[in-house]
């Protein structure tokens, strides 16, 4: 456990017994994973002190020093802030974990848009007197419900988009598709690409990007001829969950656009656990988010089992 504390626009790390001779070069490049442009602009913009001085980069640090970044200086917040009642899943100085709910983006599609969770995630670090510029790891689709990852700053936000490219966060879907899934356990490894006939669709092509698809299944409802089944994703392409499960003949129930029936108002699919290597605490924070819509979809199941 390393020990952090912010002190207004800073925040001072006091360096652990195991990270004894180490630099700052290292901990920042390696151990943190951030990206050379970023730890070049921390080091001429003189962002880090070492034990109130100007730090030395190269230097070997001893336990006790007490390390300063200044992660928080104002910034424009980048969209524009927006009310709505979210449910915050976990919060620190870094990080934002949200329950995000049918029918709303993750993002702006234009800077006029003011209505999607990023501009509810910028209108509650307003609230909370904060004004750096905040950003989403990942996406879900509109009608999709469940945990979103916001980072509070630039440092942070680099690390975690490092962390989801080595699939180090883990992302857990619940999902009801029609028929009963023929393998307790799968993968779906299907490349996706744009369809040329609709603005929006996506399907298997050879020529589309590398998709990988975990699932397993949880529970079968004769009587709905449904399947409970658990998702676990690789690569993060747009729509992959919906187009896996169709193009293996189980299309989620409500996705009309994939082949499902219309059993519920939008596509059974909630992102019900978020597990993230915090990019500084050297802990995991897992995150399990309630189901806030449309309760008939997974009605009875908890969301903390999984």
């Amino acid at each position: 456990m390393v020990k952090i504390q912010r002190f207004g626009e800073w925040c001072e790390i006091e360096v652990p017994v195991h990270w004894e001779g180490y630099s700052l070069e290292y901990i920042v490049r390696t151990l943190w994973g951030a990206p050379k442009k970023q730890k070049h602009n921390m080091r001429m913009n003189k962002q880090v002190l070492t034990n109130d001085e100007p730090a030395n980069w190269t230097k070997p640090l001893h336990a006790g020093d007490k390390l300063k970044f200044h992660f928080f200086k104002e910034e424009d917040l980048g969209l524009i802030p927006s009310y709505y009642d979210i449910e915050v899943l976990f919060e620190d100085d870094h990080l934002l974990v949200l329950n995000k709910p049918a029918g709303m983006d993750t993002h702006p599609n234009s800077p006029e848009q003011n209505n999607t969770l990023a501009n509810a995630a910028a209108f509650h670090m307003q609230m909370q007197g904060e004004s750096s510029s905040i950003k989403h790891i990942h996406r879900l689709d509109r009608d999709t419900t469940g945990a979103i990852l916001f980072a509070k700053h630039a440092l942070a936000g680099a690390i975690l988009d490092k962390e989801l490219e080595e699939r180090t966060i883990k992302r857990t879907y619940l999902a009801l598709v029609h028929g009963r899934i023929s393998k307790i356990k799968g993968t779906i490894s299907e490349q996706i690409g744009r369809d040329r006939h609709h603005p929006t669709r996506r399907r298997v092509s050879p020529s589309g990007q590398p998709a990988v698809t975990n699932y397993e299944l949880i529970e079968y409802f004769p009587k709905l001829n449904l399947s409970l089944i658990k998702c676990r994703l690789d690569t993060g392409r747009t729509h992959q969950i919906r187009v896996h499960l169709s193009h293996i003949g189980h299309p989620l129930a409500g996705d009309i656009l994939y082949g499902g029936k219309p059993a519920f108002s939008r596509q059974a699919l909630h992102a019900v656990k978020l597990e993230i290597p915090h990019p500084f605490l050297e802990e995991t924070i897992v995150c399990h988010a309630p189901f806030l819509d449309d309760p008939e979809i997974f009605k009875g199941i908890d969301p903390y089992s999984f």
